[in-house]
């Protein structure tokens, strides 16, 4: 672990937005005139738009050239770009999303099908999403996927929808109004099971990391309609309990759901099913090499489920008949669309290319690598001062990521995590990810190496992290008023949610900055230090 740590400093712009970029007359394409023939046979253009559409004034546009509108852009994303380091965002499964299937996904095969066109013109697209399908039913002992959700959240959701479905068509629905989930599922299980009008009963933690059996026969009841669970969780514990608490939800009658967001270190060790799980959820652009929603999106969560709840999955399914692939509209039990149309079709195409890729070797590898990185990094960082590890009793070995602590840094420096993530920043690496709310661990963080990282990676995170604590014991200041490398100072607290100096629009900044001119106060630019 002798890494050297790289020397950064981010470049430094004195760029204004482009709404205050522009000289009057400048254009990046310049449109020649209609054709006198056209211009007869179609006439005023302008009257073909009814009058009251008709703008009264030009629209407040920045005019420039295509090299100005490049080099601004240019020079936005090298104050950025240079922190695309080391990324280890933990609960997430950050990996590399390969470049052949970014280009993949641009082909006019995909990029200009249209969701209305007839089936048989879009056999390609439908095969790929159907032998998805087929994979992630292998990976997961599951008998159906559908890719409608475009997200995790809405695959939690599609659960909930489907849960209500099932005991509608048993006639329970009215008495069974509880879902039960850990403090430690992804916090998308109580929000979409509370969205679709359940009751949530959440369990605490044990000794161990994990609540107890005890805990769980306390909750369930007649009243359950479903256990919906992370596991591992967010902490990287894995609960070895799992069989005997899905046998307690269905001997009650409810059903079980496995939150699949950690399938990283247990993709081809486990199978869902085979655990007893009713449905459970894989996150596309995560797991499966699509790049993260929010960072380069968008994304996709493959439900899957049971036989017995393939009646209720959303409509409509991909379906081969006879080698060919149909959509399956007519399903009277459908609990309906969860979005619009297939979903996010490009998002299984990468997928689908990177599950073909890696194949079951090295989708075991992978596994492999990331749990034997999890723990290479353990060790690394539990020998740094001021670090501590969530359920320090707890002796079972963490699976693709551990919840870490700065709380004793904090005591004995007053540097939290916040500020750790800050300094992060002037060495050129991604700042660290701390955890979901809420913060069971006092000042969190959790990184999750995954399998795209070497050794050396790994060692200069570590190294970092390092160099921060010493920071902290001898020179706290340093690290509590960084970054210093950056473009940008750190945003004043409370200024970005603050409505008075922040706007969604050019329009509403100008209302607002002129209001504040005629008040004599200028608070739209005041939220950098």
């Amino acid at each position: 672990m002798n890494a050297i740590l790289k020397q950064y400093q981010a470049p430094v712009w004195n760029e204004p937005v482009i709404m205050e970029m522009g000289y009057p007359g400048r254009r990046g394409v310049l449109f020649a005139p209609a054709e006198p023939e056209i211009r007869q046979q179609v006439g005023d253009v302008s009257a073909l738009i009814p009058s009251k559409l008709r703008r009264q004034d030009r629209p407040a546009l920045p005019e420039m050239t295509e090299p100005e509108v490049l080099y601004h852009y240019l020079r936005l994303s090298q104050q950025t770009l240079g922190m695309m380091g080391i990324s280890l965002f933990g609960t997430c499964t950050m990996k590399y999303n390969p470049q052949i299937n970014e280009q993949m996904a641009w082909r006019p095969e995909i990029t200009e099908l249209h969701p209305l066109q007839h089936e048989d013109t879009m056999q390609g697209a439908l095969e790929i999403v159907h032998e998805m399908d087929l994979m992630l039913r292998e990976l997961s002992g599951m008998d159906q996927f559908v890719f409608q959700a475009g997200g995790g959240s809405e695959a939690a959701y599609t659960n909930c929808a489907v849960t209500r479905a099932y005991h509608a068509s048993k006639g329970e629905l009215e008495q069974r109004d509880e879902i039960i989930v850990t403090i430690q599922s992804h916090p998308c299980n109580p929000a979409t099971a509370a969205a679709a009008g359940f009751k949530v009963v959440t369990l605490m933690l044990d000794e161990n990391g994990y609540p107890s059996l005890d805990a769980l026969k306390a909750a369930v009841s007649n009243r359950t309609a479903a256990l919906m669970v992370t596991n591992p969780d967010d902490m990287g514990v894995y609960n070895p309990e799992m069989k005997e608490w899905v046998r307690i939800v269905h001997e009650a009658g409810g059903l079980a759901f496995y939150d699949a967001a950690n399938f990283n270190a247990t993709m081809s060790k486990l199978r869902p099913r085979e655990i007893g799980f009713d449905a459970c959820m894989f996150m596309l652009h995560k797991t499966f090499g699509a790049p993260k929603s929010g960072v380069g999106g968008p994304a996709t969560g493959a439900y899957g489920c049971s036989a017995e709840l393939v009646p209720f999955l959303p409509s409509p399914l991909v379906v081969r008949d006879e080698g060919r692939y149909r959509l399956d509209a007519d399903r009277p039990q459908s609990v309906g669309k969860i979005r619009e149309f297939l979903g996010n079709v490009q998002v299984v195409l990468k997928a689908y290319a990177w599950t073909r890729a890696m194949g079951a070797d090295g989708i075991a590898q992978a596994s492999d690598i990331s749990v034997l990185a999890n723990n290479y990094m353990e060790k690394g960082l539990l020998a740094i001062r001021g670090v501590t590890r969530s359920h320090p009793e707890a002796t079972t070995p963490r699976m693709e990521m551990t919840r870490y602590s700065f709380q004793t840094l904090k005591e004995e420096t007053g540097v939290d995590t916040h500020d750790v993530q800050n300094r992060m920043s002037d060495f050129g690496m991604d700042p660290l990810w701390q955890s979901h709310e809420p913060w069971l661990v006092p000042e969190p963080f959790t990184p999750e190496a995954g399998e795209t990282y070497g050794k050396e990676a790994l060692d200069q995170w570590i190294a970092v992290i390092r160099r921060i604590s010493e920071e902290a014991y001898s020179n706290p200041e340093l690290v509590k008023t960084s970054p210093h490398n950056q473009a940008v100072h750190r945003l004043k607290p409370g200024a970005t949610d603050d409505p008075e100096s922040r706007a969604m629009t050019w329009r509403a900044f100008q209302k607002k900055r002129l209001r504040q001119a005629r008040s004599g106060t200028d608070q739209m630019r005041a939220v950098v230090d």
